[in-house]
């Protein structure tokens, strides 16, 4: 299990990384878009509370201009019929009080600072309860509207629904606040959108104040989601491409390791089969070669039998001729292989990672770190260093079959030792019986039911053939360890000396 998630770990911090990429840029455009349609909302209601205090400034210069017959004459009373916003219009001629006396000194410095600024004044502001005077100073009479500033607010054309919409809208002046709409509150996380404008009417300054709240609830969590999943689907696409290039590959790899160790097994079955004919073969020539000489002795009538004993030396020299062609045509690899520099870990590495199947199959987990030392460079055939690695994983995993699943240990090791680069293949099954022991590189000796018992005595050859040495020995309390030594790379300092 923990080499599985170890192979998949960078799988998943893909998939972490794009997906928190991706989640990142859709919660950034969807910001970016709610702060765009906060903005534009905010600004179209400031233009229609912009236009309707414009209108009141009009209003009042209108009525200003106005000069009514008779004192009595009070045209601009009806205001109020046409604008329901304008709650009360009053008049002041010459030095006459104003009619509202509870405001009037507010309602006469309005007037003073209309008359000097020559333009409507603000006067008596009660936002609480939305309302408010602008005072014209003029001759004859002065006016003052009293105005609905919460009435002031067209419905109809306003961009947001003022009781779903979680847009905060107020209009403010010194500290005074009228809420046009309440928004959604917010709890302190998130973020927060806010726009200040005032008003486009020198005489009536109030400020418009938005606020928006957004919590996290309003990203866009089914969009992340989406783009979560389909990065999966692709990475897992990828994923399963790749495992199939690498099955490919091992098993390309595999056919071609295969395809040589039956050669090498091939050479090595010649080579015994040299080894095991060619004593009979040489005692028949030379029996036969002394029957022929005693048959000469004899009476002639046995030139019969002298014919027979010549035929069957021609054809054990044929026989022999045989086996030599059979020997030659088929020679081991590691006659042609070229020896170079070769860094030993990585042999190992590379052949784990084709048996790694065959670790999974047998459930086993092997130890080995290759990053934990310096690289080992030994001088080597790439091909046949290859089969050794190859034959000692195999018999250590062929060993460790008859141990229990959970109990199944397999270390591998690269070190140096004096002049020459050491990889040691350690397992803990049953171990070398010592019966076994003498024979165990020998030709054709295996312990195994149904093997030919050419593996170990393969890797000897290919081992002896480069220089170095191959060597097996038993682990206390039970186990095996097998031992390939190969000379390293000289040094420069080496080389010179």
């Amino acid at each position: 299990m923990k080499q599985w998630l170890r192979a998949q770990g960078g799988w998943w911090l893909a998939w972490l990384a794009l997906t928190g990429v991706g989640a990142v840029w859709l919660a950034r455009a969807e910001l970016a878009q709610m702060q765009q349609d906060f903005g534009s909302d905010v600004r179209i209601a400031h233009r229609i509370l912009s236009q309707q205090v414009v209108q009141y400034d009009a209003v009042l210069a209108t009525v200003a201009l106005l000069e009514p017959g008779t004192r009595a004459d009070r045209p601009e009373q009806r205001l109020p019929s046409v604008y329901p916003s304008i709650l009360r219009v009053q008049r002041r001629e010459g030095d006459e009080p104003w009619p509202d006396e509870k405001q009037a000194n507010a309602l006469a410095a309005a007037e003073a600072r209309s008359r000097s600024e020559r333009r409507a004044e603000l006067a008596a502001p009660d936002l609480a309860r939305g309302r408010y005077q602008l005072v014209m100073g003029a001759t004859p009479f002065s006016y003052a509207l009293e105005i609905d500033l919460a009435g002031s607010v067209p419905w109809r054309d306003w961009p947001m629904d003022p009781r779903r919409s979680p847009v905060r809208l107020s209009l403010q002046r010194d500290g005074q606040q009228l809420v046009l709409q309440p928004g959604q509150p917010g709890d302190g996380s998130g973020w927060r959108f806010d726009l200040t404008k005032a008003l486009a009417s020198p005489s009536q300054p109030f400020e418009l104040v938005a606020v928006r709240h957004v919590g996290w609830g309003e990203l866009p969590w089914r969009s992340m989601a989406g783009w979560a999943a389909a990065v999966g689907l692709l990475l897992a696409g990828l994923w399963a491409a790749q495992r199939q290039r690498i099955a490919r590959r091992r098993a390309e790899e595999l056919l071609r390791l295969g395809q040589v160790a039956r050669l090498n097994a091939l050479g090595e079955l010649s080579a015994g089969l040299a080894h095991e004919l060619n004593q009979p073969l040489t005692a028949v020539l030379a029996n036969a070669q002394a029957a022929r000489r005693l048959l000469d002795d004899d009476p002639p009538d046995l030139a019969t039998a002298r014919d027979a004993m010549g035929q069957a030396v021609e054809q054990a020299r044929r026989a022999a001729g045989v086996v030599g062609r059979l020997r030659r045509v088929i020679e081991r690899p590691e006659a042609e292989g070229e020896v170079r520099p070769l860094v030993l870990q990585e042999l190992v590495r590379s052949a784990m990672h084709l048996l790694a199947p065959e670790f999974a199959k047998r459930s086993v987990s092997a130890q080995f770190d290759a990053a934990a030392q310096a690289p080992v460079r030994v001088q080597a055939d790439a091909v046949a260093l290859e089969q050794i690695v190859h034959n000692l994983l195999m018999n250590a995993l062929q060993a460790l079959e008859l141990v229990p699943a959970p109990d199944r240990r397999l270390a591998v090791s690269v070190g140096r030792n004096g002049q020459e680069g050491v990889l040691t293949v350690t397992d803990n099954g049953r171990g070398i019986s010592p019966e076994a022991f003498p024979r165990l590189f020998e030709p054709f000796f295996s312990t195994r039911e149904g093997g030919l018992g050419l593996g170990l005595s393969l890797s000897e050859t290919l081992a002896s053939g480069m220089g170095g040495s191959l060597s097996a020995a038993n682990v206390p309390p039970h186990g095996a360890r097998f031992t390939l030594a190969l000379p390293l790379v000289a040094r420069p300092a080496e080389h010179a000396a």
